[in-house]
């Protein structure tokens, strides 16, 4: 059985983002998506649109040296506009390092992401690592 669209969609995204094919993110995306980053850290808050989304991603890896690393582990759909990732994500900055599981609740309408809510297993660590 073929895998549902939205889960196809998902991972392309994530395989772009693996890739830091930028252009590939943008097309997959609404043009007022909004990308919700949780926690205190520096990369937290709400990013809307891609510039805005594109320019977060974009300091994930100058923040890391390049180090910021995701593998997708999961994806579930509902069928109604909505995927969850599973993934577990890496990298090096100012001395630490992250090592911990996360996730992304997607809302997609058509074929494209509007909305990104990141979620992570551990918030504390996540934000100790960026602050």
């Amino acid at each position: 059985m073929a895998e549902h669209p939205n889960a196809q969609l998902v991972r392309k995204g994530y395989d772009a983002f693996t890739r830091g094919d930028m252009d590939t993110l943008r097309g997959l995306m609404a043009a007022d998506a909004t990308h919700h980053v949780p926690g205190t850290g520096i990369l937290s808050g709400d990013f809307k649109g891609h510039d805005a989304i594109l320019d977060m991603y974009r300091r994930l890896g100058e923040e890391t040296d390049g180090t910021f690393r995701v593998e997708l582990r999961q994806v579930l759909v509902d069928g109604r506009g909505h995927a969850v990732t599973l993934h577990h994500f890496t990298a090096d900055r100012r001395g630490r390092h992250v090592d911990e599981d996360g996730g992304i609740v997607f809302r997609i309408v058509g074929d494209k992401i509007t909305d990104l809510d990141e979620c992570a297993a551990d918030l504390d660590v996540v934000n100790d690592f960026w602050s």
